[in-house]
């Protein structure tokens, strides 16, 4: 199994909670929309894709023995991304109160991680044993 070094998901979800802050707090919304063009590049071409990882891995010291599987970091940037994508579109149809709904539940998600609780983890997780679940019925 592939891992991360958990410093790089510290340096994304960094990254994820400050552009989200300063667009709510400066009512950007387009901020939001670079957000989501951050976090595709990252979800498509890894680590070296993502801005955040690339700017503030400097501030985190390297642990490698501290990691995170790769499969769970690209369902959590899937997740992100999803959150992004309709906050996004919330934001392009002028629905703004939806657009920043679900741009706080990133800040949250992400903000939660920082402090040692992955949202994404847990959903992965029960997303797992549904899967697990349907295949014994199958079985």
């Amino acid at each position: 199994m592939r891992e991360v070094p958990i410093s790089l998901v510290k340096a994304n979800q960094t990254g994820i909670v400050v552009f989200v802050l300063l667009a709510i707090a400066f009512q950007w919304p387009w901020l939001v929309a670079i957000l989501w063009a951050i976090q595709v590049l990252g979800l498509a071409g890894g680590a070296k894709w993502n801005l955040f990882i690339s700017v503030l891995k400097r501030f985190f010291p390297e642990n490698r023995t501290e990691t995170q599987a790769l499969e769970l970091t690209k369902f959590n940037n899937a997740l992100a991304v999803l959150f992004l994508s309709i906050s996004s579109l919330a934001f392009a149809v002028g629905w703004s109160l939806v657009g920043y709904l679900f741009a706080v539940g990133l800040l949250l998600a992400a903000g939660a991680a920082l402090l040692g609780y992955c949202v994404g983890c847990t959903i992965y997780f029960q997303y797992k044993q549904f899967v697990s679940r349907q295949r014994m019925k199958r079985g």
